[in-house]
């Protein structure tokens, strides 16, 4: 069980001009307008698409739960949450291009400083498309309210086990 003293660090990734991939981002901002989001000891936190430079609160975190837009082979708006070593798997045998740093290096970065928390997860969220936009397709949009759930219930769930 974690204490109610320990800070889990709450971070929405992806990149705001591509459309469904600013998900990540936009569930962190619907969770922060959330009356019952307030005074579970998070720390909100628009990671977008700054890589490595993530590390740094990353590690100053008691635990860690990433929000991102990811391919899951569901239909559009599908919201998957894996924790722990299901998050390391997922990571590491996701897609990608082979020079892009990714969530995967970050976490190795953590590893390498013996800094990973022991409660991790990432909610992901299948997303529609990926071109350049502005707007969530609404299949996505649909699901922010559901992925923000998702990320409540683990934090209640690791704060009362």
């Amino acid at each position: 069980m974690m204490t109610s003293e320990e800070t889990i660090l709450v971070l929405g990734v992806g990149n705001i001009l591509l459309s469904d991939e600013s998900v990540g981002v936009r569930v962190v901002e619907h969770l922060e307008s959330l009356p019952q989001a307030q005074n579970l000891g998070l720390e909100f936190m628009d990671g977008g698409t700054m890589g490595l430079t993530l590390l740094v609160p990353m590690e100053d975190a008691d635990a860690l739960i990433v929000v991102d837009a990811a391919v899951l082979g569901e239909q559009p708006g599908a919201v998957k949450v894996f924790e722990g070593a299901k998050m390391d798997h997922f990571l590491r045998h996701r897609g990608r291009s082979p020079h892009d740093i990714g969530l995967d290096d970050i976490m190795d970065g953590l590893r390498l400083r013996e800094a990973v928390p022991d409660h991790r997860a990432i909610v992901g969220i299948q997303p529609e498309i990926l071109t350049v936009g502005e707007h969530l397709t609404p299949a996505v949009q649909n699901a922010v309210p559901k992925a923000a759930q998702a990320v409540l219930d683990v934090v209640l769930r690791w704060r009362n086990a």
